[in-house]
């Protein structure tokens, strides 16, 4: 997937909410894209301020979200995420992947580090593996709200 290019996703309101269908494809091409970004940029960032710092989402997508409607979503405010992006939370899945796709249509404002979370055995113990054994074949991911 090229950089702010829309990858076959369609969109519906149902219950308040925005579903987005997701290919198996399209998230293999945002992991991939992602990892290219990372692996292009620096290891030492040095960011201009003002950027928003948060750490610890642990896939808690409604939390995450309220923070983007706070302090403004991106490109408005540039983003620094700590890590533990999966972890306990009910949309651990979905929420790395918004992370990832936001990375990707705005590289040079939204970072995103590795947190101690991000391990395989981390991962196992607080169900992220789990999660997306679940998640994996589900056509809808709840990306938005009322929005």
């Amino acid at each position: 997937m090229k950089k702010n290019q829309k990858a076959g996703i369609n969109a519906k309101k149902s219950d308040g909410n925005e579903y987005i269908k997701i290919s198996e494809k399209d998230i293999i091409d945002l992991c991939l894209t992602a990892q290219d970004i990372f692996a292009n940029q620096p290891i030492f960032l040095e960011l201009q301020p003002p950027v928003k710092i948060v750490g610890d989402i642990h896939g808690q997508f409604s939390d995450m979200r309220k923070i983007f409607d706070m302090e403004g979503w991106p490109p408005e405010a540039n983003y620094l995420f700590l890590g533990d992006y999966q972890g306990r939370g009910p949309m651990q899945v979905e929420t790395v992947l918004l992370l990832l796709a936001f990375k990707v249509k705005y590289p040079e404002n939204f970072f995103m580090l590795r947190g101690n979370h991000e391990c395989h055995s981390l991962a196992y113990i607080y169900g992220f593996n789990k999660a997306l054994l679940e998640w994996e074949g589900k056509s809808k991911v709840a990306l938005a709200g009322n929005n």
